[in-house]
């Protein structure tokens, strides 16, 4: 079995742009149908690009990311991938943006170890800068809700005229669907919006 160059591509949602990622690996001549391409979280490695692509990967093939969290973004799985890649699979990995993580360069004993070390020295600290990044966000939010900034869809106000059409709707003039119609909204948000007044017995 001839042995191929495949690559693969990740962005995290359809708005971002896969060509610096292509631009990377044109240089290799990787043929359009070994390049795989997902538009998805890098959070687990249930994808379906990478699920087709580790199919296809076998022994003595290169697979070529530009950067180690394209890959994935969780530094476990990531090293998980890694092993069963190389080891199990006994395929090779380059990353363009880690020119020591490149098992085509490290075939004895130390160069395998130095290569899996710097694999888990980068992908930890990617992981605590994610992590950093969480908190940083969490604290930010607490603050912003300490301050009285309200998050969420703006809540639904009812019309200035609802006054007039209320003692309407509990007379029986009006009905729930018509009153619910002439403030432009439904009679779910409706009846929401008025549990209070009815409980009131207003």
């Amino acid at each position: 079995m001839s042995k191929k160059i495949f690559g693969y591509i990740r962005v995290s949602t359809q708005e971002q742009n896969i060509d610096r990622q292509r631009v990377a690996l044109a240089p290799f001549n990787i043929p359009e149908s070994q390049i795989y391409i997902d538009t998805q979280s890098g959070k687990d490695f249930n994808r379906p690009a990478y699920s087709l692509l580790m199919r296809k990967l076998h022994r003595g093939d290169l697979l070529i990311v530009k950067s180690i969290d394209r890959l994935g973004r969780n530094y476990k799985d990531v090293i998980e991938q890694w092993r069963i890649i190389t080891n199990k699979k006994g395929a090779d990995i380059k990353v363009l943006d880690m020119p020591m993580l490149d098992t085509t360069y490290y075939k004895d004993l130390l160069g395998t170890f130095i290569s899996e070390l710097v694999l888990q020295v980068m992908s930890f600290m990617a992981q605590m800068e994610r992590d950093a990044l969480r908190q940083r966000q969490a604290e930010g939010i607490a603050a912003a809700k300490a301050r009285g900034v309200v998050f969420g869809k703006e809540p639904v106000a009812l019309p200035s005229d609802f006054d007039d059409l209320w003692p309407k709707w509990r007379g029986g003039e009006l009905s729930a669907r018509e009153v619910a119609f002439l403030c432009g909204i439904s009679p779910r948000t409706l009846y929401k919006k008025t549990k209070a007044l009815r409980s009131r017995g207003a």
